[in-house]
């Protein structure tokens, strides 16, 4: 007979709390998707994740606090898709920029799904504590991500010499302007261009 080792009753709790909180906040992403700022109903939530109110007053005190782990977990899974791609691409600072602007205007970040969620999430920026700091930690990431491609793309830079810090705030503003742009629109431009552009930015820069 094979003894299998116990696992600690207080272990296994952690772990069951742990994916029921994930599967709470993965249904928020859903139902903000699917309703829109209709999809802040904790009825709504509660409905697409199959589970009562109760459940998700348990694990999560407020409904704010809910939505700002949602907002943590979809940029998250965002930025770490960026990340993998930028990972994935050859050493060099402008080939490193080129996947970084593929993916960022490539699915599933190029979504108008994906909008509707960020929508909810702005529009909730200035009344929710817990949305205002989730931005700042996120956002502060990104521009993290950019800032450190720009600082390696300057150390090979011959030409103008340009600050990392402010140069990722531009950039950041720009993709961020027409990401929103296609989103809304995409008959305006093709992801194609939208790479260009930035592209365009980058060597005008360097």
């Amino acid at each position: 007979m094979i003894r299998r080792a116990a696992v600690p009753a207080t272990r296994f709790t952690r772990q069951v709390a742990e994916d029921r909180r994930q599967a709470l906040v993965d249904a928020a992403i859903e139902s903000l998707k699917r309703h829109g700022h209709e999809g802040l109903s904790v009825r709504r939530i509660a409905t697409q994740a199959g589970v009562s109110i109760g459940l998700i007053n348990h694990h999560f005190p407020n409904k704010n606090q809910l939505i700002a782990a949602a907002y943590r977990h979809f940029n998250t899974q965002l930025i770490d898709g960026l990340i993998q791609c930028v990972a994935g691409a050859p050493t060099a600072p402008r080939a490193r920029l080129s996947a970084f602007f593929k993916a960022t205007f490539s699915p599933p970040n190029l979504d108008r799904d994906v909008l509707a969620v960020w929508v909810v999430f702005w529009g909730m920026y200035r009344h929710s504590k817990e949305i205002q700091a989730v931005h700042r930690e996120t956002y502060g990431g990104f521009v993290e991500l950019v800032r450190g491609m720009l600082t390696e793309l300057a150390k090979e830079a011959k030409g103008k010499r340009f600050n990392p810090r402010l140069a990722a705030i531009g950039l950041t503003a720009m993709l961020d302007g027409l990401w929103l742009e296609w989103c809304l629109d995409p008959a305006t431009f093709t992801p194609r261009e939208a790479v260009a552009l930035c592209e365009q930015w980058v060597k005008n820069l360097a």
